[in-house]
């Protein structure tokens, strides 16, 4: 066949030699080949006892030159996205998956991986190896391995369908954010917004040949707005525009409605589960996770709600109370609440998102990101201007340990027309042994969607925006710093989904901390450090309306989870009726009929946190008490660094998250570090 870069062996991807017309032959080839060395591979162990080198090594280098391939090509669908790679990718959703199912399903290729553990070979396995043979096993009858030919067949199908949906859920969000714009030339309607944000939309409006402001739907955009504009009837405009994205509501009602996919994924969701023997989607997800049970679940998440729910209805009562008394507002409408409670902060604590802007130009940020790092766990960064790179505006950095290097990563901050709105770490390479020894270093993908760098200036940040970047990069970390050379369990693979972001939500505390700041915020003019005074008062700040937020998330864990667990008619109707009981029983701040929160929520129906979003409340707990054992010890304290990379970091899924956890900190998590930095009082 003519060249086709994704089918050769790259340490980096060649992303300028990658077109949309070479992804289809490439995966059908690279699949085609896959399904004869497998049964070859199958054959083989057949007739001699398996053996780590006779079966899972050459399966692992299998998987990873598909995975390689594969990588840039999701990757440029997030980032990059353009019609015809949109085609060429959702042409291969369902050949990824239908190959996924068949190797899934395969009965002899299960026996094998069978009498590899139960023959003497199993004896000469590592930690990290045998941990890779069980979860293998443990997915094989996940996938239905036990099943009869014709419910075979019918999971296949499922998966098939499931993976399309996902994409086209994604694409209507994609589409529905870019549809909407709102042009404005009297710049009287803008009053109240930063200069920061009004120059972000004269740049909209430049880049488009228009004049004025453009205001659109991406965060940097919108979220000022919401935030800052004085004109209440631009903020109910833009709100109504953003939270009835792809539905039957707002201004582009039914052109891009994610309702019927919802309907479809869960109804195809809940009849997985049962094909495998589960009571509901999300007994079958939590199969994979720490938590035991949906049971669990709730009543963790309940517990939570008991305590904050009373903090967060005191919290909006203040918000009402300041509305009415100062700002002369008889009633908060859901538009209000962020331009009011941003002016209350104000008012409150005399600080804002962008007094703190000036401080945090990106490249300063990034500078002292990795400043952090380099003094938590001994490591150093340089960027390597040769590498490859697939837009302009990205960086690719190397790690390095005693000038050595042991990983990378592609960095690319800023919100752009085609790419994805939210932030993501992923995977380009994953850290494992090639088949001849050599070692193969982890690669990451880092990505944001931040304010853009307007003029010749640097980008200046929200406090929010670095926190984000910590958050990622603590992702990016758990990827890169892994010691594992299994592939199923390198980095963040093999790690139970609720304990996935234990090191993100980790780094985010190196934000709020006096000895962390001084590394990473400098005025962008004078390279001054955060004065004292203003530090006191980000600190003081920090659990602003903390309960508000905590219900927030637990509002989003409790539909999600009671959605997969309890809905058996999955309407639209049914859905939001749901949703609407939850919300009456956590929620405190006023909701509009017409938000259709769920038909966005691509967390659940676009990504991997179906059943699992309370996950990031479940890590949260692990990640304040983990940062407790640095506030006993010195938030740079070099040997509790070193354990935490140890124990935590450089063991990926090669044990299981529970005894990583006992491991670093000598006990079992508690929930009471999580409430004491939250600042929710005991209940």
């Amino acid at each position: 066949m003519p060249h086709n870069p994704l089918l050769e062996s790259h340490e980096l991807p060649p992303f300028a030699e990658i077109k949309p017309e070479h992804v289809v032959p490439a995966i059908d080839k690279l699949l085609a080949d896959n399904r004869l060395a497998i049964e070859s591979l199958v054959e083989s162990a057949e007739q001699e006892t398996p053996t780590w080198a006779s079966l899972a090594a050459p399966l692992e280098a299998l998987n990873d030159r598909l995975s390689r391939a594969w990588s840039p090509v999701s990757h440029f669908n997030g980032t990059m996205n353009s019609p015809a790679l949109r085609e060429a990718y959702q042409a291969c959703l369902s050949k990824l998956s239908d190959y996924s199912t068949w190797l899934g399903q395969h009965e002899r290729l299960f026996r094998v991986w069978q009498a590899l553990k139960e023959g003497p070979a199993w004896a000469e396995l590592d930690e990290a190896q045998r941990r890779s043979v069980d979860n293998t096993l443990r997915d094989f009858r996940l996938a239905g391995v036990d099943l009869p030919t014709e419910q075979k067949k019918r999971y296949g199908e499922i998966k098939s369908r499931l993976s399309e949906l996902a994409n086209t859920f994604s694409n209507h969000l994609l589409d529905a954010t870019q549809a909407w714009h709102k042009d404005i030339d009297d710049d009287t309607r803008l009053a109240g917004l930063p200069e920061s944000a009004l120059a972000t939309l004269a740049a909209n409006a430049e880049a488009k040949g228009v004049d004025g402001y453009r205001i659109t739907l991406d965060f940097p955009s919108f979220y000022p707005v919401l935030t800052f504009a004085d004109d209440r009837e631009l903020r109910r405009e833009v709100y109504t525009a953003f939270v009835t994205r792809a539905s039957d509501q707002g201004p582009n009602a039914g052109e891009y409605d994610n309702a019927p996919v919802i309907e479809e994924t869960l109804r195809l969701r809940r009849e997985l589960a049962e094909l495998l023997g589960f009571g509901s989607y999300a007994d079958y997800s939590l199969a994979t996770k720490m938590a035991e049970s949906p049971h669990q679940v709730l009543e963790f998440l309940e517990d939570l709600a008991r305590r904050a729910v009373p903090q967060a209805r005191e919290e909006f009562a203040e918000l009402e109370a300041y509305a009415r008394d100062t700002l002369a507002m008889t009633e908060l409408a859901p538009w209000d609440i962020g331009y009011v409670s941003e002016k209350l902060r104000e008012a409150r604590h005399a600080i804002s998102q962008e007094q703190l802007r000036p401080y945090f130009p990106a490249p300063r940020v990034v500078d002292g990101l990795f400043r952090v790092v380099e003094r938590l766990y001994d490591v150093t960064f340089v960027e390597d201007s040769e590498a490859p790179l697939y837009h302009p505006e990205v960086h690719y950095f190397q790690i390095l340990e005693q000038g050595e290097p042991i990983a990378g990563f592609y960095l690319d901050l800023y919100a752009r027309e085609g790419k994805r709105g939210g932030a993501w770490m992923d995977e380009c390479r994953v850290r494992r042994h090639h088949e001849d020894g050599g070692l193969q270093l982890p690669v990451a993908y880092l990505t944001c969607n931040f304010t853009r760098p307007v003029g010749d200036k640097p980008a200046l940040l929200t406090h929010d925006e670095v926190t984000t970047l910590f958050h990622e990069f603590g992702h990016g970390l758990h990827h890169m710093l892994t010691r594992q050379t299994v592939a199923e369990v390198s980095g963040i693979n093999g790690v139970a989904w609720d304990a996935v972001e234990l090191p993100s939500q980790f780094m985010e505390n190196y934000c709020w901390e006096r000895e962390g700041l001084a590394l990473i915020a400098g005025h962008v003019d004078t390279g001054e450090p955060l004065p004292a005074e203003l530090l006191e008062r980000l600190q003081a700040a920090k659990n602003f309306q903390s309960a508000m937020g905590l219900v927030r998330q637990l509002e989003f864990s409790l539909f999600d989870l009671r959605l997969h667990h309890e809905l058996s008619a999955p309407t639209a109707t049914a859905v939001q009726a749901l949703l609407d009981e939850v919300r009456s029983a956590v929620s405190v701040v006023p909701k509009a009929d017409f938000n259709r929160f769920q038909n966005g929520f691509s967390h659940v129906f676009a990504g991997g946190y179906a059943a699992g979003y309370y996950s990031y409340k479940w890590a949260e707990v692990l990640s304040a008490d983990a940062w407790s054992a640095f506030e006993e010890a010195g938030i740079f304290d070099t040997e509790t660094g070193r354990r935490f990379r140890s124990e935590i970091l450089e063991q990926g899924g090669a044990r299981d998250a529970a005894a990583l956890f006992r491991a670093f900190r000598g006990r079992d998590p508690s929930v009471e570090p999580l409430l004491r930095h939250s600042g929710i009082r005991a209940a």
